[in-house]
């Protein structure tokens, strides 16, 4: 009777198939898409009074219905309804001012000619 725990060693196992490459189109269509729906990235700085530097606080996203924001250490999290809320949530003392900087520009409005 034949060993059936024993493994045979000679049989080939078959590679995984590549994926079809995308082609020009699609990924023209990727790109078009990605670029329509990133969202616009913010930061949370602080600029002291004083010879201390600029520091930032926090980064953001900020999506067509809400903003996301984690502070630099990554401790917290918050859920915004506006990037514009975000400098309520991330405060510093009496000797600083927070600004609300964007780091990418304001989306142009979508190519409705197509």
């Amino acid at each position: 009777m034949p060993n059936t725990n024993q493994h045979d060693t000679d049989q080939h196992t078959p590679a995984p198939s590549d994926p079809e490459p995308l082609t020009d189109d699609i990924d023209d269509q990727l790109a078009r898409l990605v670029a329509d729906q990133a969202p616009r990235l913010f930061a949370v700085a602080f600029e002291f009074d004083g010879p201390e530097e600029p520091v930032i606080a926090a980064w953001g996203m900020d999506f067509d219905d809400s903003a996301y924001m984690v502070t630099a250490n990554g401790n917290t999290h918050f859920s915004l309804a506006t990037a514009d809320n975000a400098l309520n949530y991330v405060r510093t003392g009496p000797s600083a001012t927070s600004h609300l900087i964007w780091t990418t520009a304001k989306p142009a409005p979508p190519d409705t000619d197509n």
